[in-house]
């Protein structure tokens, strides 16, 4: 299944809305207003939080970000990796190995887990706001999607 994850041009919070292959909203992306740690709420239609996705206050030469699922618990850490000439992110935490593996100035991220490929991710080119699309099955749908949120939030923090 493919969905498309875009960061909407006006939000206070840096919220995105995420879309099927026909244009219908499945998920929501709220972001909180004023946070230094840019901590975002992934959501279903219906506005139930599944995932919560912030940055590490203080990153040095690696850059982190931390999903939690609905009960506040740290599931996940995503992880850049310093000094690659590829785009690798890693995953800790999980109780499956997962990395997101892509090439240098690419617009297209493999996501493996225990090595096998569970996802792509395919970044717009858009000239206003990021935008995404993954290609996932649908069970792996919400997971996958706080994962690229995570990615974002890195990039975003590595920007500035």
């Amino acid at each position: 299944m493919k969905v498309y994850i875009k960061n909407k041009i006006f939000s206070w919070g840096g919220g995105s809305s995420v879309l099927d292959e026909n244009k219908n909203p499945i998920f929501q992306v709220k972001g909180k207003v004023f946070s230094i740690t840019r901590k975002k709420f992934l959501c279903d239609a219906e506005g139930n939080r599944l995932y919560t996705i912030r940055n590490k206050w203080l990153n040095f030469f690696v850059h982190k970000a931390y999903i939690y699922d609905r009960e506040k618990n740290k599931i996940a850490t995503v992880k850049d990796k310093f000094f690659t000439a590829r785009q690798q992110y890693f995953v800790t935490g999980y109780p499956e190995e997962i990395k997101i593996d892509g090439k240098f100035f690419s617009l297209t991220a493999q996501i493996l887990r225990n090595g096998e490929p569970v996802g792509t991710i395919r970044r717009q080119i858009t000239f206003i706001a990021d935008a995404f699309e993954l290609e996932a099955a649908e069970e792996d749908l919400p997971f996958l999607i706080a994962l690229v949120i995570a990615i974002d939030n890195i990039c975003d923090k590595r920007r500035k």
